[in-house]
């Protein structure tokens, strides 16, 4: 008994420094992170910001891909069949729990084909349109669109993106009839927004603000619970007389399933560190971000979460995408 307690712990300890070797290795050459939205919008400006300090804390580059399309899903698919080395990850949004419930079909699945890695931020959302519209204020944007129901429109990042549903939450908070109308990445429905193409979209701080402080653009509201310190003079949603509608955005990493354990824990080490680092809050802070870290297992336990959420919204207002 003693000779086989013997050799098991001499198995464990020889696992054990297998494993720290592995650790203390990786990563050993470049990783990708994959963005699954167009350049210019919220999640590539801090993808961007993430890789380069991810890169300089594990001593390899982080190089960004950017894979836009059908509201974040292709670049999520395309993370989710990529090598499970350790060496691509990918920046997720809420879309990732909005799209079982959106798409009949998936060619992933949200929580079987990832492993979690950490939270990393959260981005107050915005109701932007554009200034030659004849309103000054939020009531007075849904007093208009009530005059012309489906005579207005509201643009989104694509079928199944957190701002889709935003859009969808705010005809059935405000009692209006926007029409939707998608884009590869919310950045593109900002431009013509900005161009007087489209009337209204809900977008993140970071890409909107540069346009509402040189008057490009007119925020009606912020979707946050006190005003923006970045933009001060814009009111909340509860302010403007818009009540029960919070639509708050957030970003995660996560890599494929099966990414070994030794490398999704210094990731998650890594990020957690770099995020909560006060030049890094400060960075974030100049774009209207706020780091949110956590635990791979509580990141899994939020994505779930976030799945049974805006299912219940998407069979409540009868949405579906193809």
């Amino acid at each position: 008994m003693n000779l086989h307690r013997r050799i098991a712990t001499l198995i464990a300890t020889l696992g054990i420094a297998a494993g720290t070797a592995v650790a203390q290795d990786y990563p050993a050459k470049p990783l990708r992170l994959i963005l699954p939205f167009p350049p210019g919008g919220a999640t590539d400006l801090l993808g961007r910001i993430i890789s380069e300090r991810l890169g300089a804390s594990l001593g390899q580059p982080v190089v960004t891909e950017n894979r836009g399309g059908a509201g974040g899903n292709v670049g999520a698919e395309v993370a989710a069949r990529s090598a499970p080395d350790g060496y691509t990850i990918v920046l997720v949004a809420p879309s990732l729990a909005i799209s079982p419930s959106l798409y009949a079909k998936l060619g992933y699945d949200p929580v079987k084909d990832f492993a979690p890695i950490s939270l990393v931020a959260t981005v107050p959302n915005v109701i932007v349109t554009y200034p030659a519209l004849p309103v000054q204020k939020l009531s007075e944007f849904i007093a208009l669109a009530k005059t012309k129901p489906g005579g207005f429109n509201f643009g989104s990042g694509g079928s199944g993106t957190s701002n889709h549903l935003a859009g969808e939450l705010f005809n059935v908070v405000a009692g209006v009839k926007l029409l939707h109308v998608p884009y590869k990445g919310v950045n593109l429905a900002m431009t013509d927004v900005l161009a007087g193409q489209i009337h209204l979209v809900v977008i993140g701080v970071p890409s909107a603000a540069p346009h509402i402080k040189s008057g490009r653009l007119r925020a009606l509201a912020a979707i946050a619970p006190k005003r923006l310190t970045g933009l001060p003079e814009v009111p909340t949603v509860a302010e403007a007389g818009l009540a029960n509608f919070e639509v708050t955005t957030w970003y995660g990493i996560l890599a494929p399933a099966g990414t070994p354990g030794v490398a999704v824990a210094r990731l998650n080490a890594e990020l957690v560190r770099m995020m909560r680092a006060p030049e890094q809050i400060e960075k974030l802070a100049g774009i209207g971000t706020e780091p949110r870290t956590s635990t791979p297992e509580e990141f899994a336990e939020f994505i779930r979460q976030e799945i049974a959420k805006w299912g219940k919204v998407v069979r409540e207002a009868g949405l579906k995408a193809e």
